[in-house]
This record gives structure tokens, C-alpha cells and sequence, in this order.
């Protein structure tokens, strides 16, 4: 009976385990669905430039409005060719619900940008100032999606 029992009783404990662990449900992790003073502050270093380069767009309203349109074409490539790295950088750091519309504002945002560039290269001052207003528009919009300490 003894050398029955130790058998019987590990594949009681066997089946017993297997059953919970099999029926146990994972813990999922969850999602954030607010931003932490960590997240914030981590976010306000990559939102800087951006916020700068965002000063910046008088410059490029004033280049459009003088119809110079060799320093407008250098201008979207220089100061503000390093953006779009920082805006894709900031996106994917946002919260999960927000980076889609994150993605989408910065490509439409781009898209000015490059009309913006066409239209200096046509020398097209009706079709750069529509544009330019347009990019405002979403540059704003893109900074309102991104959390600050301000």
C-alpha cells in the first residue's frame, strides 16, 4: 500500500498544479492612459526644439512675405531639417492614444513644408502663403498634443 500511495499522490499534486496554472489567467499589462511627471518631463526635453523651431516659423513667414525664395527653400532645409527627427522621436513617445494623431499632424505638417518648397521653387507667393497658414495651423496643433510642465 505504501509503495502505491507515493505514486498516486504525486500525480494527484501533478494534475493538481497543471489544472491551476493552466486555468490562472496572465496579468496583462496595462496601458497608461495619463501622462506621469516622469513621462512630462522626459516629454519637455524633446519638446523644446520643436517648441523652438516653431518660434522660428516667423522667420519663414517673413522670407515668404519678401519672396525670397532661395533663402525660403534653405530655410525648411536647414533650421528646420532636423524636426521631422524630433517630431517622429516625440510621437512615439506619447501616450498610445496619441501618437497616431501625432504621426498624422507631423505628416501633414511636412506636407506644407515640402508645397511650401514647391511653391518658392515655381516662385508661387499665393500657393506659399496658403501653406504656410496651413503648417501653422498643424505645428500648433502638434504642440497642443504633446503634455508640457508649462
Amino acid at each position: 500500500m505504501k509503495n502505491l500511495f507515493r505514486p498516486l499522490l504525486c500525480l494527484i499534486l501533478v494534475f493538481t498544479t497543471t489544472l491551476l496554472v493552466s486555468c490562472g489567467s496572465p496579468t496583462k499589462a496595462k496601458i497608461p492612459t495619463v501622462y506621469t511627471p516622469e513621462k512630462i518631463a522626459q516629454l519637455e526635453e524633446y519638446r523644446t526644439p520643436i517648441a523652438e523651431a516653431r518660434a522660428q516659423m516667423s522667420t519663414l513667414q517673413e522670407l515668404i512675405n519678401a519672396e525670397n525664395w532661395v533663402d525660403t527653400r534653405t530655410f525648411i532645409h536647414g533650421p528646420l531639417g532636423e524636426l521631422r527627427q524630433n517630431m517622429a522621436i516625440v510621437a512615439r513617445k506619447l501616450l498610445p492614444k496619441d501618437q497616431k494623431p501625432a504621426q498624422q499632424i507631423a505628416r501633414d505638417l511636412f506636407g506644407h513644408f515640402e508645397r511650401i518648397d514647391a511653391a518658392a521653387k515655381d516662385r508661387n507667393s499665393v500657393s506659399a502663403k496658403n501653406e504656410f497658414s496651413e503648417a501653422i495651423k498643424d505645428f500648433d496643433a502638434y504642440l497642443n498634443l504633446v503634455p508640457s510642465n508649462s
